[in-house]
């Protein structure tokens, strides 16, 4: 059995899985299940199956804070549809998306809210001791800068509150709010372009504000390293290095050509640059400076002289504190009082708080988390969008370093010390062909709308299969088409049901075939015996890839081989059972019979964590129990080590009956004729 090239990969002793963090101000919509919390699920079920179930910790949560929180609250009491405190509004949407998640099977250890309850309280703790420890090792300086100010309302406007044009050099977004657009760019607030106030609908004014800075650029050999390790391990997707390495770049500023007589002017004001003339086709021309604080005083003396300019992506200070009052209070530090801490960075350790939470939960040991954080055994693998790649992949590192108590390292962190992760980052999961937005003219549908026309167990297979580990792809449910006549054709087929044509279908049929002949030739039972080898050699050459495809987290390959394999089982019941018949052959009947059941509990097996609902009623009817049918610590050379010892001298293993038409993937009660 040695077609298929086994490689000698090594999984973690333990495993940590996120799945990043939705905003407590809505209900989960299609993308939060299908882009990031079903991939990630599928993977931390495997990772439960592959290396124990003890060794693997799922956790996520609602973020409770922000300005997008903040905003959503303000529209909905202005509005009349929420009479409550900013607390019970977040709670709200936390208990819905909670429920959201469990419908979707997603098997989450601990999923809270990281401003509520003990999982609150928890975090509330860690991040006040982090911003302490960040203070003491000295990566944090205040910093007077600008915020918007709304005059006509008399208030400070969080990010939300203001929105305008990105101002990072060749960003298209529209959709830019005080200091970061919506694909994830950072810049002074002072920097966006056409600001409005999204409170009174005027232009809003810059008031100077103080506020805590981690030192990031100071950091740049850390985010260097980062990117150097995660170019080299092929469980990161190129998506991640690529995105990261767009902020190591030299601070620049991009002018019109148009302007370049009035930058002559003042150019002998600026500090110590560098001038590029535009490339060919481009509109600007570049001036380079050594740092970032160089780059700033430019951009006032460009300010004043009234030249309008870009800047391009570079390594700033990260901001750590803000003055919202809906947020976690930002420890005393030297005298300075009453801030909050930016959503940002607190939600970047939020897993920590909640896999602490969770041992409490459980009685375990709060110290615990160390084995799965600050264990070079251990791996951290964070399912998250690519829009957040700026504060997992430049921001995070290069906290987490900081918070070592010696000089910050990346690859090799002491034990007991934070180690970095590794992010496992999707593209865009579109609504039709454009990026879903709840903004859109067509509104996209939320995850639970979903379930009015589809399984969770087709929607699971269907997101896996739509390939978003490699480019943004396009999610185009027929029940949800806008056109009455290609959503009423019954000739145009559904996407989304392709995948679940194997389940309902083929795995089905393989299913209930084993089962019903085991009772009706086999008195209710499995026979035993040795499998026969080319199903032995199909078995080991799909799970010897199915294994790479797994450590590559590529999950989209899962489903194609499975695909294949499964079609093959089934395949291979109908042609030998068939034979078996014609040749009125009970030896041959028999053998069948224990190759299906051997290859039907492979599929089952690999096909688990991908729809854990058919795949545990399978088990269930086979008369195993779940924890040692859905380990790998077997050598899977045939059904009988799972037996007892009395099977084997009787050479049988009694199975449950199955009733007539019993359907272990069953199709939505809207698509039944």
């Amino acid at each position: 059995m040695d077609s298929y090239p086994k490689r000698n990969i090594v999984w973690p002793r333990r495993a940590v899985v996120t799945a990043g963090m939705p905003y407590g101000n809505k209900p989960l919509h299609f993308g939060h299940v299908g882009g990031v919390f079903v991939p990630a699920d599928c993977f931390a079920r495997f990772l439960r199956d592959r290396i124990g179930p003890e060794n693997v910790c799922f956790v996520s949560g609602t973020d409770c804070y922000g300005s997008p929180i903040e905003e959503g609250y303000r529209k909905e009491v202005e509005a009349g549809s929420f009479e409550g405190t900013i607390k019970e509004y977040v709670e709200r949407n936390h208990d819905l998306q909670k429920a959201t998640l469990e419908r979707f099977d997603i098997s989450l250890d601990i999923f809270e809210g990281s401003g509520l309850g003990h999982a609150g309280e928890v975090h509330r703790q860690i991040t006040d001791a982090y911003v302490k420890r960040l203070y003491d090792h000295g990566f944090l300086h205040l910093e007077s800068t600008y915020q918007f100010y709304d005059a006509q309302e008399d208030m400070f406007l969080n990010g939300r509150q203001v929105v305008g044009h990105c101002p990072v050099q060749g960003c298209k977004s529209e959709k830019a709010y005080a200091d970061e657009c919506d694909l994830g760019h950072q810049y002074d607030p002072a920097d966006l372009i056409n600001p409005i106030s999204s409170v009174s609908g005027t232009v809003p004014e810059m008031r100077k504000v103080e506020n805590w800075y981690f030192d990031l650029p100071d950091l740049a050999y850390i985010v260097k390293d980062y990117v150097a390790a995660a170019e080299a391990d092929e469980q990161v997707r190129p998506l991640v290095p690529k995105t990261i390495k767009e902020f190591l770049v030299p601070p620049i500023v991009y002018i019109k050509v148009e302007l370049y007589d009035q930058y002559r002017t003042i150019a002998d004001k600026l500090p110590e640059h560098v001038y590029r003339d535009a490339a060919k086709g481009k509109q600007s021309f570049e001036i380079e400076f050594k740092t970032v604080t160089d780059r700033d005083a430019a951009r006032k003396v460009l300010t004043e002289a009234e030249i309008r300019f870009r800047t391009g992506k570079a390594l700033v200070p990260f901001r750590i504190s803000g003055n919202a009052t809906w947020g976690i209070p930002c420890p005393v530090i030297d005298g300075v009082e009453g801030l909050t801490v930016w959503c940002w960075p607190e939600s970047l350790w939020a897993p920590l708080s909640f896999t602490m939470a969770r041992n409490d939960e459980q009685g375990l040991s709060r110290a615990l988390w160390r084995k799965f954080w600050c264990n070079k055994n251990a791996h951290i693998y964070q399912f998250i969008g690519q829009d957040n790649l700026y504060f997992y992949g430049v921001a995070q590192p290069a906290l987490f370093a900081a918070l070592q108590e010696e000089k910050p390292v990346v690859e090799d962190a002491p034990e007991g010390e934070l180690q970095q992760t590794k992010l496992i980052a999707n593209h865009h999961i579109l609504f039709g062909d454009k990026k879903a937005s709840s903004s859109s003219d067509v509104k996209p549908p939320t995850a639970d709308q979903l379930l009015e026309h589809y399984t969770v167990e087709q929607l699971r297979a269907h997101f896996l299969a739509l390939g978003l580990d490699q480019k943004s792809v396009g999610f185009k449910p027929k029940a949800f088409e806008t056109d009455p006549a290609k959503r009423d054709d019954p000739r145009v087929a559904d996407p989304v049901l392709k995948e679940g044509a194997l389940l309902t279908k083929v795995f089905n049929r393989l299913a209930r075939s084993c089962f019903y002949e085991a009772q009706k030739n086999f008195e209710g039972y499995m026979p035993l015996g040795a499998v026969s080898k080319d199903v032995l050699k199909a078995v080991y050459n799909v799970m010897c890839a199915y294994e790479e495809t797994m450590y590559k987290v590529e999950l989209h390959s899962i489903m194609s081989q499975m695909d294949e394999f499964i079609r093959y089982a089934n395949k291979y019941w109908s042609s030998h059972i068939k034979e078996a018949e014609e040749a009125g052959s009970d030896e041959l009947r028999r053998q069948t019979l224990i190759d299906s059941f051997y290859l039907l509990r492979i599929a089952t097996l690999l096909m688990h964590p991908i729809v854990p609902r058919g795949t545990e009623k399978i088990c269930d009817f086979m008369n195993f129990e779940f924890d040692e049918f859905f380990s790998w610590n077997y050598d899977f050379d045939s059904m009988e080590e799972l037996c007892s010892a009395s099977e084997l001298e009787a050479r049988k293993h009694r199975v449950r009956d199955l009733p007539p038409r019993t359907d272990f993937f069953s199709f939505h009660p809207t698509q039944k004729k």
